[in-house]
């Protein structure tokens, strides 16, 4: 018979998860919700975090950055143009992709670098076109409902900003906010700093 063996086994070993130490009773250490580390390792990895998240949004190539923006709000105007162009459906939440892509082509061509200029450049590089792509997607049925009456009547593609107004507003709705909001979260989201979790 065993006289409580169970209950005076000894504790688990417990390592430091970056230098492989053992860290015994007693030993300064932290614990974080992934792993145990030893207070010098994760003194050094916490200081090479913090130099990592302060060079993020330094030398910061505004230029680049804008004509990724650009470039990936020609994608995201065009995807949803396009997809209304196949479909003949107004689909808005397709419009989601011009956040995406700007957001992405704002962080790419800024080499990574993330910082809140960068944000407020994708935003409102986003929003732009957000509203380029409801005029294009609106003119594409004002084309098609003239055809079905027999008239031809041809809006340009880059119009003065009273006929961009009067399309775009022709059936601008609450759904369309709520795309547009969620388009200006993920233009928001893409280039922004990274945190360290408290």
């Amino acid at each position: 018979m065993q006289d409580g063996a169970d209950a005076t086994a000894a504790p688990e070993e417990v390592r430091c998860a970056e230098c492989d130490a053992v860290l015994t009773e007693g030993m300064d250490r932290v614990a974080t919700e992934e792993a145990v580390f030893c207070r010098p390792c994760y003194d050094r990895l916490t200081a090479q975090l913090d130099q990592v998240i302060a060079e993020q949004g330094r030398d910061v190539n505004y230029g680049m950055a804008l004509v990724g923006g650009l470039a990936g709000a020609a994608i995201g105007v065009l995807v949803w143009w396009g997809f209304t162009i196949l479909t003949s459906i107004a689909f808005g939440l397709v419009a989601i992709v011009i956040g995406i892509t700007v957001g992405k082509g704002v962080s790419i061509l800024a080499g990574g670098k993330r910082h809140l200029n960068l944000q407020i450049l994708s935003v409102l590089i986003s929003t732009v076109a957000f509203f380029y792509a409801s005029y294009l997607v609106n003119r594409t049925f004002v084309h098609r409902a003239y055809a079905e009456q027999g008239e031809e009547v041809l809006l340009p593609l880059l119009p003065d900003p009273g006929t961009l107004v009067a399309i775009i507003g022709l059936d601008f709705g609450i759904m369309d906010l709520v795309f547009l909001a969620i388009v200006i979260y993920e233009a928001w989201r893409m280039p922004a700093p990274l945190r360290l979790a408290s």
